[in-house]
């Protein structure tokens, strides 16, 4: 294509030797950016304003391939707003940088507006932008490999001129085609590596998670760990949280994780006993030491012997019973009530209470040495709205139990029940969840956990007024927001085949459908 004046004069000796010069120098200058830029588009950008600055290269755009190589995208591109950049992409054959990256080959336009297969669709040039420019585009190569591409706009010149222009850039792009493809191949490596530690991870997390724990969000994967980190020594462990949490099952499951697992598990619940009978209740008592005391009887501590003791609510330790089992954690040895006669104590010891100790502490109702001394490694058992997505997973393995217990089939749990418990907030935590579903499983008939079968606990917040009258408005709406749920989705979301199934009109089920807000999809 035959390109008008002033393109048509040829260059003199001197400026083709000056600008030889020119061009080794940027070349020098790009290597060192290569040599010395961390990040890819910062290289990147730095290239292009290498070019732009001392050979006048304008709208310098850099595009690479897709990572399954089906198309391009735009890595960078100089003076094109984001909004024009964003989304643009070319399909190998596609315009000429499509046809760049099929052929392998460099495309010289010299003058753009004259070219049809011109797209215009990154910079979106006005027209006499394109009438007074050419256009080379190079590939990014590395032998026969395209990773992408060069592209730059310049003056009008002749077409010797660009083919040297050309050539040139196709240096470039030779340069820059090895840092991409070194940096893709080690960004490959390093999603390879992440995605192998997150299957590894998953994998351990699996190992740790014991067998009488259901839960798998995060919070509950922090627990898991954190038992396995205290499981094989003999550190005091303090397992704090709201009751109903399962406080007790993380004590068994350290224990049972432990080197003492062969060795008895002894548990008590500080908080049922008396100061004087949870004193002689750990440390035994001899014959007489007291008004009933007519034999001799060994206390918790010895019949943990060689194994653990868990003390649930610790927190409502009287002083005087405080004092005494900060001798077993200092100096591992005690009295039994009514005896001067010490006892060695080879225990390991684990406690649990839903208390702010750091509160009794503050208030001298905690002695604060005895503090420090239980709370070496604490585990916080969170509350079990604060772990919604193991919900679904808890009812599915108590209603298995109790369906198993009561001898009835429970195939599955009916989404208003499911959303009905999301939405419940859970003052009892898991605790209250098992009395809920064991309460549903009684009342189910059909082998399906229903809203209306769960406990009134769950369905009073859907009440308009607090009175019997709008509670049985509620439980009614709750009823029937549950089986016209139920009967679209085994009608496949066929308003006449539902009507049917329930015994009434499909005027009165669309009547029903809009009055309870329910969506048929």
């Amino acid at each position: 294509m035959e390109v008008t004046d002033p393109a048509k004069t040829r260059p003199s000796c001197s400026e083709t030797a000056e600008r030889n010069g020119k061009d080794l120098e940027v070349l020098a200058g790009i290597g060192q950016l290569l040599a010395t830029q961390s990040g890819q588009r910062q290289m990147l950008t730095a290239v292009l304003d290498e070019l732009e600055e001392k050979l006048g290269m304008m709208r310098g755009t850099i595009m690479l391939l897709s990572s399954d190589g089906s198309e391009l995208f735009v890595e960078l591109a100089r003076d094109a707003p984001s909004e024009h950049r964003q989304g643009v992409r070319y399909r190998r054959g596609e315009g000429i940088v499509g046809s760049v990256v099929q052929t392998g080959q460099a495309a010289v336009i010299p003058r753009i507006s004259q070219e049809p297969r011109f797209t215009n669709r990154i910079h979106r040039r006005r027209t006499q932008a394109r009438a007074d420019a050419s256009f080379l585009c190079v590939p990014i190569a590395l032998g026969s490999e395209v990773v992408g591409t060069l592209s730059v706009d310049l003056p009008l010149q002749p077409v010797e001129q660009l083919q040297g222009k050309a050539r040139f850039l196709g240096i470039v792009a030779s340069m820059i085609a090895y840092d991409v493809k070194s940096r893709r191949i080690e960004s490959l490596q390093r999603q390879s590596l992440e995605a192998e530690n997150l299957r590894l991870r998953s994998a351990l997390e699996e190992q740790f998670r014991p067998e009488n724990i259901i839960g798998n969000s995060h919070a509950m994967r922090e627990v898991y760990l954190k038992i396995h980190q205290v499981a094989a020594s003999d550190t005091t462990v303090l397992i704090r949280g709201e009751s109903g949490t399962g406080k007790e099952l993380v004590a068994s499951a350290i224990h049972y994780s432990s080197p003492r697992s062969q060795r008895p598990l002894v548990k008590v619940n500080c908080a049922a006993l008396s100061e004087g009978l949870l004193e002689s209740e750990l440390f035994g008592h001899e014959k007489g030491a007291f008004t009933g005391a007519l034999f001799a009887r060994a206390g918790r501590v010895e019949e943990a012997e060689g194994g653990t003791l868990f003390l649930d609510e610790i927190g409502d330790f009287s002083p005087a019973t405080q004092v005494k089992l900060l001798r077993v954690l200092q100096e591992r040895e005690f009295e039994h009530v009514g005896s001067n006669k010490t006892v060695k104590a080879d225990v390991r010891m684990m406690a649990a209470t839903n208390q702010d100790l750091e509160d009794r502490v503050e208030s001298n109702q905690f002695r604060q040495d005895l503090y420090y001394r239980v709370n070496v490694f604490p585990i916080f058992l969170p509350p079990l709205r604060e772990r919604k997505d193991d919900i679904l997973l808890l009812a599915d393995h108590f209603a298995a139990k109790y369906s198993k217990k009561m001898g009835k089939e429970v195939r599955r749990i009916s989404t208003p029940a499911i959303n009905m418990m999301f939405a419940y907030h859970w003052p009892g935590n898991v605790r209250e969840l098992e009395n809920c579903i064991e309460y549903a499983v009684l009342l189910t008939g059909d082998g399906v956990i229903h809203g209306h079968n769960l406990p009134p606990t769950l369905q009073l917040p859907a009440a308009s007024e607090g009175s019997e009258v709008g509670l049985l408005k509620a439980r009614v709406r709750v009823l029937e927001r549950d089986m016209l749920t139920d009967a679209l989705k085994a009608a496949g979301g066929n308003v006449a085949a539902a009507a049917r199934q329930l015994g009434i009109t499909p005027r009165m089920v669309r009547y029903k459908l809009k009055n309870l807000g329910i969506r048929n999809r």
